[in-house]
């Protein structure tokens, strides 16, 4: 990480990290960030049941303290993290709100422990701990066990329960999904960042003409309103579960794992090593502080975002002040309670045409990590350990010690991650001489 060939610009910026937008251009070149964002953000809370007024003020407000604790230096933008998503929709079935908000707090706070521990002893440990063969099957499995939630989106009127099979709904769903796929695949400039925006807004328009949008929550929502946010001891008693937490600790070492494959991205494009300045330990506790914010007020974990980098690497636009804009337009929108209302009107398998790919996407991201480390399969113990962790993560294998009087339960894929990991460090490495 010291080797600061590596990070040569090779562009030159249209604005530098420390340059201003000019007045006229800031609010245009802010809410670029905002639509590459916006879909994934707001899918989160949607698939989740937690209010998306409280996804979009966590999104802006957690970005707007990653800024200060990075001290302004790294252009990155941070949005709901799919990560969690499975955890949040099992958790609140079998746990009360208290209990997973306050597992979502502790999960941040573990990003912070993780950041110290790398200030005082660097990233060797990690990197031991979470090798590629271990994370590329985890991320595959965060994809692949979401697969049947965007599935039955697309099918079911009731996606929960698989009841209610309506043609109508796969029509959206296809219709959505492949504008999506056309947009992300044949269209250039800034309209190729948002294939998400454009495939749910054709979805909502095709919805609208087919009679599954109902417009009366939007009439009946007031333009600016107080946004829907769960404040600790007003509207839930902060619990403290520990295995519910113990669920979500894995899912942590996977996500900072991914959060510094991005901060390697964005030091390519921008042309400086912020693993040095201002440091990777400050960029993890700047995601960990952003989750802690969120679960405060019922919002998501966060996550760097790669749509974003996106927007950077193809802008040249490296602005900290058009983040930050963006992240001030976030939290606006949490305050328009029309706008709320017409997110939350956007019919189910519009939701799940979209999800079909995202999801997907992850999955695929999982199997490239894994390409692009050059895992080698023909060792016996890449392929035990890849193996392991997809059964278990996909089956959804379950431990649970209530039957013997202890209250832990930990389940698909923290479970996957958590096998993953004891496996990596107990069993020997082997040369493929030896198989």
């Amino acid at each position: 990480m010291k080797n600061e060939a590596m990070f040569e610009r090779t562009v030159k910026p249209i604005l530098d990290v420390k340059d201003k937008p000019k007045l006229s251009q800031w609010a245009f070149l802010s809410t670029q960030h905002l639509f590459a964002m916006f879909g994934s953000t707001v899918l989160v809370p949607f698939l989740t049941g937690l209010p998306i007024s409280s996804a979009l003020i966590a999104s802006g407000i957690g970005t707007l303290l990653y800024i200060l604790i990075t001290q302004a230096k790294i252009p990155a933008y941070l949005g709901s993290s799919f990560a969690f998503i499975t955890p949040i929709i099992t958790g609140l079935h079998s746990h009360s709100l208290g209990d997973m908000l306050i597992a979502l707090f502790m999960s941040g706070l573990m990003y912070i422990l993780i950041g110290l521990a790398i200030k005082l002893s660097g990233t060797r440990w990690l990197m031991r701990l979470l090798p590629p063969v271990v994370v590329g099957p985890v991320i595959m499995v965060i994809g692949l066990s979401l697969a049947p939630t965007a599935v039955n989106m697309a099918m079911f009127e009731n996606s929960a329960d698989m009841k209610g099979y309506n043609l109508s709904y796969v029509v959206v769903a296809m219709v959505t999904l492949l504008v999506t796929i056309i947009v992300q695949g044949f269209f250039k400039g800034f309209l190729s960042l948002i294939p998400v925006l454009i495939g749910i807004t054709t979805g909502y328009i095709l919805s609208a003409f087919m009679g599954l949008v109902k417009f009366s929550s939007i009439a009946e929502a007031k333009w600016l309103q107080f946004p829907e946010i769960y404040l600790p001891f007003k509207d839930y008693t902060p619990s403290f579960n520990l295995g519910l937490i113990l669920v979500l600790i894995p899912i942590v070492f996977v996500t900072v794992s991914e959060h510094i494959g991005h901060q390697l991205v964005i030091n390519k494009i921008v042309g400086k090593n912020f693993f040095e300045d201002p440091g990777l330990d400050r960029s993890i506790i700047g995601d960990g502080v952003s989750t802690m914010f969120a679960s405060l007020i019922g919002g998501p974990p966060s996550t760097t975002y790669g749509e974003n980098i996106g927007v950077l690497a193809i802008t040249k636009i490296y602005s900290i002040y058009v983040i930050g804009g963006a992240a001030c337009i976030a939290i606006l929108l949490g305050f328009i309670g029309k706008f709320t209302a017409l997110v939350s009107s956007i019919p189910t398998p519009v939701m799940g045409g979209v999800s079909i790919l995202l999801f997907g996407i992850i999955a695929a991201s999982g199997l490239r990590m894994l390409v692009e480390s050059n895992v080698d399969f023909s060792s016996n113990r890449n392929l035990v350990i890849a193996s392991v962790i997809l059964v278990i993560g996909i089956g959804n294998l379950v431990f649970n010690l209530n039957g013997v009087g202890i209250k832990l339960e930990i389940e698909g894929m923290a479970l996957a991650a958590l096998a993953g990991i004891i496996l990596n460090l107990i069993l020997p490495e082997t040369s493929k001489a030896q198989q």
